[in-house]
């Protein structure tokens, strides 16, 4: 079952270190290079300065040290009391529709996955856990949360005014609310007592906080990690599809995917603007265009006993995603990718939409882009139930949670 718990937060004060949409950044692994400098240039005391750290030596002492600055100036400051925070997003999804999706902030024990605990969805790499785990022994503190779902409707709600509010360079706007009623705290924790939750996001970051309550030992705040949770019930809950790129193919490889699309595919041409196939279920569908005729195609799979014979022995569940099915029957079929492609970006990538995608198979620096359907979060929910963990970046879990609205410690005060 899983164990959620208030936690005495880490956060900026504002009094001390200003407004909060200078200081707060989105997750570390959508920030290149001009974009961090452009974050590090509004505020000295900007989170992007400890959760992506540079500076001369090590960078993760560096980022210690800063964090420890910034609390002797009182930049950051600790809650005397454990609570929970909520938090409410309004935005527009890539797809245009105006949505709120509510959660709420919390500490929960980390532990194996498992059925009635929590479960993955999403293969991950071992780069980032190295570095996340580096991050975390120097600052012994989870600086950006993870995202999970839990069943069942909305459990918290923020009132009166916000502790912050704040609205990001994608137009959403972030609101948090401090909630410290201990009834409320219970109701909540007994909600949740018998719940398994579902990592929507922050695969790295969990298994690195697993990592690191290992390595500590013991019980204590080191068994936690800072987690966002968010209703499976809630109606602002949406996926959208990141779409798959490959380059550097040769004419065996391009002939090879030809004649596969032809036997195992239905091929129909369709306009630009339909390229992305809409959500829905059914066998396998894409959408595929190439650098050589530029002209955009829908590919639906024939028979799903294609599917079954190719990822025979993978649950039901997984044998019917789209993602799973592009890389077992294309990626990794004639364009002979293998896993260390796929987890290195080599000869691949990814587009978050389907105007990215064609701008960059057009552009000539891709040979070809495939564009998937969203995944529906009951499918989600049913692969991790299944024990198998999807593709990465099998699903975009929209907007994305900030960094730097709190941290949470990882080692206990005075």
């Amino acid at each position: 079952m899983a164990d959620v718990q208030p936690l005495r937060a880490l956060h900026y004060d504002p009094a001390v270190a200003g407004s909060p949409a200078d200081l707060v950044a989105p997750p570390y692994d959508v920030i290149d290079a001009a974009r961090r400098a452009e974050l590090a240039a509004r505020s000295p005391h900007n989170v992007v300065a400890i959760d992506l750290p540079e500076g001369d030596g090590d960078p993760y002492e560096h980022a210690a040290r800063l964090l420890a600055q910034w609390r002797d100036e009182g930049a950051v400051v600790r809650d005397a009391d454990p609570a929970l925070w909520a938090l409410r997003q309004d935005y527009t999804g890539p797809d245009g529709r105006a949505l709120t999706r509510e959660g709420f902030f919390c500490r929960i024990r980390v532990e194996g996955y498992g059925p009635g605990r929590i479960r993955p969805h999403e293969r991950t790499h071992p780069g980032p856990k190295e570095d996340r785990l580096r991050l975390t022994r120097a600052t012994r503190a989870n600086l950006s949360p993870i995202f999970c779902l839990h069943p069942g409707p909305t459990l918290l709600r923020g009132e009166g005014e916000p502790f912050a509010d704040v609205t990001d360079d994608d137009g959403t706007r972030h609101r948090l609310w401090r909630v410290d009623d201990p009834d409320r705290l219970r109701e909540v924790q007994s909600a949740l007592a018998d719940a398994e939750l579902l990592i929507a996001d922050g695969h790295h970051r969990y298994e690195t906080a697993r990592a690191y309550a290992e390595e500590i030992g013991g019980d204590g705040p080191q068994s936690y990690v800072l987690a966002c949770l968010v209703a499976l019930e809630d109606p602002g809950l949406t996926v959208f599809p990141t779409h798959r790129l490959v380059k550097e193919t040769t004419p065996a490889q391009q002939e090879g995917l030809a004649d596969v699309l032809r036997r195992d595919f239905e091929i129909e041409r369709v306009g630009r603007d339909e390229i992305a196939p809409p959500r829905g279920d059914g066998l396998a569908t894409f959408g595929y265009i190439d650098a050589h005729f530029r002209q955009p195609f829908r590919l639906a799979l024939k028979d799903q006993a294609t599917a079954d014979a190719a990822l025979r022995g993978a649950p039901e569940p997984y044998r019917r995603l789209d993602a799973a099915v592009l890389e077992t029957l294309l990626l990794k079929g004639p364009l002979e990718l293998t896993d260390d492609d796929i987890s290195h970006l080599h000869r691949f990538g990814y587009a978050r939409d389907a105007e990215q995608a064609l701008a960059l198979v057009e552009s000539g620096e891709f040979d070809l882009a495939f564009l998937l359907r969203p995944t529906p979060v009951q499918q989600v929910r049913e692969v991790a139930a299944s024990g198998a963990s999807m593709p990465p970046k099998s699903t975009y879990f929209f907007p994305k949670l900030l960094t730097g609205l709190l941290f949470n410690p990882l080692h206990d005060e005075e």
